[in-house]
């Protein structure tokens, strides 16, 4: 049975986040013992090599890259690094369960920022919901209250780079391999912070501490195809609630490996978030159906 470009996209999507959510669980117990520059050099040059191999062997490594194409390729992979730094910076220091519950403000700030980029028409209705989203991801971080730090900005710093990211991603044509987007990324961040780990020194670690860097690496991956190719099938509206399924696995990996689960008011701001994240799509897709409704008229 041949899946449906909406169905492969929400298969891949929920590949995806599953797959960095895992991969940010083993990154939180490595930075217990490993500097985060060192560790993610480590994660880097495993998961790059295991992309390149798997570029040559799907025939998808290629320079031959178009000017436009090659614009965006370095945009995106400029993101890449930058959303990396702010947060692998906030998950130190904040529960995964709150990080993750700022992270699904992601589709309302891509659907804002492609009506303000893409002049993607907006109606009152989505525009309203996003604004309630938005109040949702305040009630997260409590911004003047006890529970607010700067690590809770850095997370919203990585929504903000991660928009970019995939706006440059939707940008790409088709004749860019997926695999070779994420090559590029990979590269991207982990030659970045090889240069900052031969600036501030090697720390001695021992095998323990590699096995949850070797499984962030591996699950790194996965997350890197499968974010590129969600972004290049099916619909957006329809793939992107999917993307709240990162949820459900920070709460249990927080339950399971940190013993720690969401409090009352990150519970309040992710249903707010989720709900207004979910009505957002639907409604797009209602006026996506209305609109073709009228094409065959």
């Amino acid at each position: 049975m041949r899946l449906s470009d909406n169905a492969r996209g929400a298969l891949y999507m929920s590949i995806s986040m599953a797959s960095f959510t895992c991969g940010d669980a083993a990154m939180k117990l490595a930075l217990q013992h490993i500097p985060q520059y060192q560790a993610i050099t480590i994660r880097g040059v495993m998961a790059t090599l295991w992309l390149i191999l798997l570029a040559r062997a799907m025939k998808g490594l290629t320079l031959r890259i178009g000017r436009r194409d090659a614009f965006f390729l370095t945009l995106r992979s400029i993101s890449e690094v930058l959303s990396t730094a702010v947060f692998i910076a906030a998950l130190v220091h904040l529960d995964l369960p709150n990080l993750s519950a700022i992270m699904q403000a992601l589709p309302l700030a891509v659907t804002l920022a492609s009506a303000i980029v893409f002049r993607e028409p907006i109606g009152w209705r989505r525009l309203s919901a996003i604004l309630i989203g938005f109040v949702g991801v305040m009630i997260i971080v409590r911004p003047g209250l006890e529970g607010f730090s700067i690590w809770s900005v850095l997370g919203l710093a990585t929504v903000f780079w991660v928009v970019i990211r995939d706006l440059a991603t939707r940008k790409l044509s088709r004749n860019v391999p997926s695999v070779m987007v994420a090559v590029f990324a990979s590269v991207s961040v982990t030659s970045t912070y090889a240069i900052v780990n031969v600036a501030m020194g090697w720390q001695p670690m021992d095998w323990h501490d590699a096995i949850p860097l070797v499984f962030a690496a591996v699950a790194l991956l996965f997350g890197y195809l499968f974010s590129v190719m969600v972004m290049r099938v099916g619909d957006v509206s329809y793939t992107a609630p999917f993307r709240y399924t990162a949820m459900l696995w920070a709460m249990a990996l927080g339950w399971l490996l940190f013993d720690v689960l969401p409090d009352f008011y990150t519970i309040v701001g992710a249903t707010l978030v989720i709900s207004t994240g979910l009505f957002t799509m639907w409604r797009e897709k209602q006026i996506r159906q209305k609109a073709k409704a009228a094409q065959r008229r």
